[in-house]
């Protein structure tokens, strides 16, 4: 599995509201940052100290394990209670033995246990995608992609707001390692011939802007409120 060829897809989501509306939404909810039990502070005492658009990223990845090996198992059959033993090619199976309680209830024309000693040929396609957020934690993905929630020219708009830019602190080597040991099925003991390859299909970072505002309530405490910009929701 070659670890270092794969190239990141760059996206940026649509902002929704602008500074305006961001700073509406702050004077609705402000007070409920520095809510202590049932209690909020009057809205003169919570100001705005500054707000700032940020760009954080999701890292997204998505890939197939696939596997091809052969296995040792088990497989118990029922038989007529005349059947002594069974034979399959070169291999003879006798009946499972019965317990003395199971033979005296069984009846004459009970069923009798035989447990074939086989060899599957196990084949495994096993495809996902994970998420995650900047700091490397898996979430669940909320947004749509489409031609209409995206940004046309995503590195210009990452450029120019460099500082703001909160980039995957999770490596590709190590996102593909997470995938990796979430899609793998770990074959059984008494395995041969294990032929298995993980292919990663798409690694993109998605950029997500969200106004952070910091806030200063009573007593000079300060409070953080997130806005997603692409919803509109308070985070």
């Amino acid at each position: 599995m070659r670890k270092t060829d794969y190239e990141s897809k760059v996206i940026v989501l649509k902002k929704n509201i602008d500074d305006g509306d961001a700073r509406e939404i702050i004077e609705q909810k402000k007070t409920s940052v520095f809510r202590k039990l049932l209690k909020k502070p009057k809205a003169e005492e919570v100001h705005l100290h500054s707000l700032k658009l940020n760009y954080e990223s999701i890292f997204m990845i998505s890939g197939t394990y696939s596997a091809d090996y052969f296995r040792k198992a088990v497989h118990p059959i029922k038989v007529d209670y005349t059947v002594k033993e069974v034979v399959l090619g070169d291999g003879v199976f006798p009946i499972k033995t019965k317990s003395k309680i199971k033979k005296t209830l069984s009846s004459k024309k009970g069923k009798n246990n035989v447990e074939l000693q086989l060899e599957e040929h196990v084949f495994i396609n096993e495809e996902g995608t994970i998420y995650f957020d900047h700091h490397g934690q898996e979430i669940k993905f909320p947004f749509k992609l489409d031609s209409k929630s995206v940004e046309n020219y995503p590195l210009r708009i990452l450029d120019t707001n460099d500082d703001n830019v909160k980039k995957p602190e999770l490596t590709k080597d190590a996102a593909i390692q997470r995938i990796t040991e979430k899609l793998k099925i770990p074959p059984k003991i008494d395995v041969r011939d294990l032929k298995d390859e993980m292919v990663i299909n798409e690694i993109s970072e998605i950029y997500v802007p969200i106004y952070e505002a910091r806030l200063i309530g009573p007593k000079k405490k300060v409070g953080i409120l997130r806005i997603d910009a692409v919803r509109k929701k308070i985070l």
